[in-house]
């Protein structure tokens, strides 16, 4: 599974890439204009930190055909590889997957609300696939319409990734891990949320505290 940082706070991106395996990182206009920057700075500085072989998201702006397949071409040519351009599932979204697929343009389809919505965009060639797992929970069991877009797509043969996006705790999270989701992006709340427990913070404390009353240090070796 891959897992991707939802996120265009470089800060938090190299602090938790340096704490996981963080397979690259995905942005949307709400959060590159959450950063404070412009998005040629935010974009430039996030694509100046990551390895080749971390993947990099950027979602288009504008909404007709031409317009979408503008800027596509212009985000896959931010890099030689591993970028990927964001194209909403509308209907001129849907249009400029497949002719952007059809040039060899990587595309990864987000605002998915439907399972039927994903495997349409699959079948119209997108690498990935972002359903917005919490968002479809006002519609249903969104879950679940996860579940059933990844067997979806496994059962026709198709080669797109399902991407989980838009979580807003752990458990929707814990569900697609168990079921062999191919990949998440997650805000860094939410990875924190996953690292962290109370538990093992009380654990360590216990075995400190043992450790000073037994031999007056708190290191292993004298």
């Amino acid at each position: 599974m891959e897992l991707i940082v939802d996120s265009a706070d470089l800060a938090a991106i190299k602090e938790i890439d340096s704490l996981l395996t963080i397979s690259g990182v995905t942005t949307n206009p709400s959060i590159v204009i959450k950063s404070g920057k412009y998005p040629e700075q935010a974009i430039g500085d996030i694509l100046a930190y990551l390895r080749p072989d971390q993947k990099f998201f950027a979602q288009v702006v504008r909404t007709d055909f031409e317009g979408i397949m503008e800027e596509a071409r212009a985000i896959n040519a931010l890099r030689p590889e591993n970028t990927y351009a964001k194209i909403p599932v509308t209907r001129e979204g849907m249009r400029a997957i497949k002719a952007a697929k059809q040039e060899g343009l990587n595309v990864l389809a987000t605002g998915i609300h439907s399972a039927e919505q994903g495997f349409l965009a699959a079948m119209n060639g997108a690498d990935y696939l972002a359903p917005y797992v919490n968002r479809m929970c006002n519609y249903g069991d969104g879950v679940e319409r996860v579940i059933d877009l990844i067997e979806m797509v496994t059962v026709n043969g198709l080669d797109a990734k399902v991407m989980g996006a838009s979580f807003h705790n752990v458990e929707e999270v814990h569900e697609l891990i168990r079921v062999g989701i191919h990949a998440l992006t997650l805000p860094p709340n939410i990875v924190s949320l996953m690292m962290e427990h109370p538990g093992t913070e009380k654990a360590v404390e216990e075995f400190s505290a043992n450790w000073q009353a037994a031999y007056g240090r708190d290191h292993l070796f004298g």
